[in-house]
Order: C-alpha cells, then sequence, then structure tokens
C-alpha cells in the first residue's frame, strides 16, 4: 500500500510544478475521521490508491480548471458559487482521466474523496442483499458524487462505474482540510452547498415516504 501511495503522491506534486498538497496540522476535521476507521481496521479506499488501481490518468490543471468551471455552470447547487470562487477551488482538486469500466468507487467502504464528473457517463449500482445489480442512475458531466460519505465519513452506499471514458476532479479529505486553513470563505460556502444537496435529498427521501403510507 505505501508503494501505491508514493507513486500516485510524486505523480500529484509533478502535476503542481512539484508541490504536493501539504498535509496541515492545524485543519484535520475531515481526514481525522477517516484515519480512525482506518484504526478500527475499517476497509478503506483512499482516492490515492484508488487512483492507481484504476490506472486514472493526470490531467493537466488548466485544462481540469477550465472544465470544472464549466460543469459547475451546469450544477444548480454548484453554479450558486460565484465564478471566482469555483477557480480558487481547482488548486484543491486533482483531476484525473479514467478508463471506461473502472470501479471509482465501491459499495460499502470508507472513501476519503468525492468528485465531479467534467465528461463522460458513470453508472451507479447498489447489490441487493439477495445479489441482483439494481441500477439507481446513470450520472452526467456536472454532475457531483460521494459528498456524503466525505461529510459524515459513513459507507458508501452504492457503487459508480465507467461506462465511457471520464474525467474527473477530486476533492479529497485532506484537500477539505487544507481549503478550511487557507481559503475558509471558498470551505464555508462548499460546506454549506454540500449540507443544501443533501438535506434537499433527504427531505425528498421523506415526502416520498410519506406519500407511501398513505
Amino acid at each position: 500500500m505505501k508503494s501505491i501511495l508514493d507513486k500516485w503522491r510524486s505523480a500529484t506534486s509533478d502535476a503542481h510544478g512539484g508541490h504536493a498538497h501539504t498535509d496541515s496540522q492545524d485543519s484535520v476535521f475531515f481526514s481525522a475521521a477517516m484515519t480512525e476507521h482506518e484504526q478500527d481496521g475499517n476497509t478503506i479506499a483512499p482516492w490515492e490508491a484508488r487512483a492507481v488501481e484504476i490506472d486514472a490518468k493526470r490531467m493537466s490543471a488548466s485544462r481540469g480548471g477550465k472544465l470544472l468551471q464549466e460543469q459547475c455552470a451546469k450544477n444548480k447547487f454548484m453554479a450558486q458559487l460565484p465564478g471566482d470562487l469555483v477557480a480558487r477551488m481547482a488548486p484543491f482538486m486533482d483531476f484525473a482521466q479514467i478508463a471506461a469500466d473502472r470501479d471509482v468507487v465501491r459499495q460499502d467502504e470508507y472513501g476519503d474523496f468525492m468528485f465531479f464528473l467534467l465528461s463522460g457517463t458513470m453508472a451507479v449500482n447498489r447489490i441487493q442483499p439477495w445479489g441482483e445489480k439494481l441500477l439507481l442512475a446513470q450520472t452526467r458531466p456536472g454532475d457531483l458524487i460521494g459528498e456524503m460519505s466525505l461529510l459524515d465519513s459513513g459507507i458508501r452506499f452504492s457503487a459508480c462505474t465507467t461506462m465511457t471514458e471520464c474525467e474527473i476532479a477530486v476533492l479529497t479529505a485532506q484537500a477539505l482540510d487544507d481549503m478550511m486553513l487557507k481559503d475558509p470563505q471558498l470551505a464555508a460556502a462548499l460546506v454549506a452547498l454540500l449540507a443544501r444537496k443533501l438535506s434537499l435529498r433527504l427531505r425528498a427521501v421523506s415526502a416520498r415516504l410519506s406519500e407511501n403510507q398513505k
């Protein structure tokens, strides 16, 4: 595992001009939760390891940043962020290109990242207790995936598999901690938007349950 992480960190450092994301001792709110899961013996899937496992190819920051701004403008939640905040978000992201038929996220694992789909299509699947594979959704560019596990450090509810070649922008727990320290205005705005998105999703589920009980 250490060699895998070292390989990805080296690639990250090269892509950022020799400067990898630095670990901050002052802000570990999100990343500390993942460390606790690891200490408890749970299966952890950090982005650094998953990227190597699925042979993700690093994209240039210039292309990734441009696509991020374009797709955030199409997302009804992220479009609420002013353009300058989206631009400030890019340095905290890892941009990657992934071939088709790769599991970016797996069900029932703990992951330390969320991502924006910048291009391509992914299938969101869940294996039911009786073994049936259920297609929950097909994502499209502009969709945000995995934010719930990043925020609450909980287990992944479903799997996300690339159906075509995809480009993504990844935000890890450590990068979010770095953002809280280095750009608290951006971090506060982003977390508020994610919380609003999850709240609306919960309200929609509650409404459906209420309808079913009538």
